[in-house]
This record gives C-alpha cells, structure tokens and sequence, in this order.
C-alpha cells in the first residue's frame, strides 16, 4: 500500500502544481480587468485575486475527496463546481472583513470599498465556477485516456500470456512426437537387420546431445533451427537412401530471425511423414528461407508432391 502511494505522490504533486498555476493565472487576469477604476493600489488589487484564486483551488481539491460518498443524485463535479462558486462571495467577505481597519466602519458602509466588493464578486462568481467545470471536463477525459491506455495494456499482456500458453503446449506436444518418430525410425532399421543401424543410432545420440537443450527454449533462431533440421534429414536420408533427397536455400540475413523453437524442425518433419514416407518414389525437399521486411517467410516443399508447408516468423526486436 505504501508503494502505491510512494508511486502516486508525484502525479498528485504535478495535479496541484499545475492547479495553483491556473489559478494564479487567472487571478492575474482578474486584477487586470478590475484595474480601471481601483484606487487602492496594485499590490493590493492582485493580492485581494490571488487570494481568492487560491481559495477557489482549495474548495475545488478538498470537495474533490471529501465528503468520501455522496448521496446517488448528486455528482461530485457539480458538488465541485457549485463549492467553487459558494467560496467566491464567502472569500471576499473575509478579505474585505478582515483588511478593515479597527475602528472603521464596515466595508459595506463605505461605497468604494463596497464597489469593490462586489465588482471583485461578481468577476469570480463569473469565471471561477466555470473554470472549475472546464478543469472538470479535461480531468475526466484524461481519466478516459488513462483507462483505456491500461485496459489497452492489459489486453495486450492477456494476449503475450495466452500467446505463451499455446507455445508452450506446442512444444510440450512436438518435442515427444519428434523424439518418438525419430527413435521408431531407429527401431525399425534394427528389426530389418539392417548394418547401418549402428551408424544411424551413434549420429542420433549425437544430435539429441545438441538438440533437447534447445526444445526448451523460449525462443530459438533460424540458425540454431537448422542445426536441428540438418541433422534430422541426414538421419532420414540414411534410412531412406534412394527416396529422399534435399536441399536448402536460406537467405543469410534471415539467420538471426526469432521465432519458436521447433517451428523449421516441425515442417520438415511434417514433410518426412506425410510427402516422403506414404510415397514409393519418395522425392526431393527443398527449404528456402527469405527475408521480407522484418519478417522472414519459411517454405518446406516437396517436388512432384501436393504437400506444401509455409510458416512466417518475427525478426527480434
């Protein structure tokens, strides 16, 4: 609770600075129309409409909080507004009250005191109510602003939270599926007999030493995603010799693109089981990676094959 006040106190104390400067600025301008015809002096002309500037701040701040509830039919703006203009007449009572010289008659019995009165009441019964009911208006709209800039903020850390939740799920779900086929793939050359299982085993606990590290990142790089997928289609490509082949096209301004770990691996692997292996011929995938603006486009494609997969991910900032 202490932190928030600490955090609120210097807009409170930025509120109040500029508050007394209107007001200071409008008391000037007051002394300055009631200048023709005082005869006083100056000092005590714009003395008299400081004052009674600063007294219609205060009205205005304290019924700003207090009383702290109100009864359901009145506004604390208009309760604002009307305190302002209660305060006018009431502040230049006690000036002229109080500024009377002992003995002298009351400032009513005297007729240029008393024109004075009134002309400096009249002045602030006209532009102080109606100053407090602009000062009104633009709080509320800043507190508009306000509102919106934090359900804007707020909607968009939902949005990254979710964002996070569905990567997460994507990679709890991909980083098993992936080590699954591949250790199928394994199996199934030691059931066939076949001499090459020993290679093939050796290069995939190799490149799972490099890979599962990197399946629990947050974010990857294209770089570091093609350190997965060469070494995956190199483990393919010895279980399937003469049906898959593959190249790769990767724009070098491309390598340092961010985007979720696995996404370059997935869309190959997706391009090995579902282009590759269901086809007797097998064939060719082709990876070409480019820049576009702060984005980069990713294509795993497959030749003489309907499968396509594209994906696009975000350049870091």
């Amino acid at each position: 609770m202490s932190e928030l006040a600490t955090a609120a106190r210097p807009g409170m104390i930025v509120k109040a600075a500029r508050r007394v400067g209107v007001a200071l600025t409008m008391s000037i301008v007051v002394g300055l129309m009631m200048m023709h015809g005082w005869n006083s002096g100056a000092i005590a002309l714009f003395l008299r409409t400081i004052i009674v500037g600063l007294s219609a701040t205060a009205a205005f701040a304290l019924f700003e909080v207090r009383p702290r509830t109100l009864p359901r039919w009145m506004q604390r703006w208009a309760l604002q507004v009307i305190a302002v203009g209660v305060c006018m007449p009431l502040a230049t009572l006690l000036i002229y009250t109080l500024s009377t010289p002992r003995g002298a008659p009351p400032f009513w019995k005297v007729p240029d005191r008393m024109d004075g009165w009134m002309m400096l009441t009249f002045l602030g019964l006209l532009i102080a109510p109606w100053t407090a009911f602009v000062a009104v208006v633009r709080q509320k709209e800043a507190f508009a602003r306000d509102q919106n800039l934090a359900f804007a903020l707020e909607r968009s850390e939902l949005e990254r939270q979710a964002l996070d939740a569905r990567l997460s799920l994507v990679q709890a779900q991909v980083a098993p599926h992936f080590l699954f086929n591949t250790l199928a793939n394994v199996q199934a050359l030691v059931d066939a007999g076949s001499p090459r299982a020993s290679t093939v085993l050796r290069s995939l606990v190799a490149y799972l030493r490099a890979a599962v590290p990197l399946l629990n990142e947050p974010a990857a790089t294209v770089e570091r995603e093609l350190q997965l997928v060469v070494p995956y289609l190199e483990l393919m490509q010895m279980r399937m010799p003469d049906r898959l082949t593959y190249a790769m096209n990767v724009d070098a301004s491309a390598m340092k693109a961010r985007c979720p770990p696995t996404t370059v691996l997935t869309l190959v692997e997706n391009a090995v089981r579902h282009g590759i292996d269901p086809s007797e011929e097998g064939g060719r995938i082709d990876i070409d990676i480019e820049r576009r603006g702060d984005r980069c486009v990713v294509r795993v494609r497959i030749r003489a094959s309907d499968f396509n997969a594209q994906g696009m991910v975000s350049e870091p900032v």
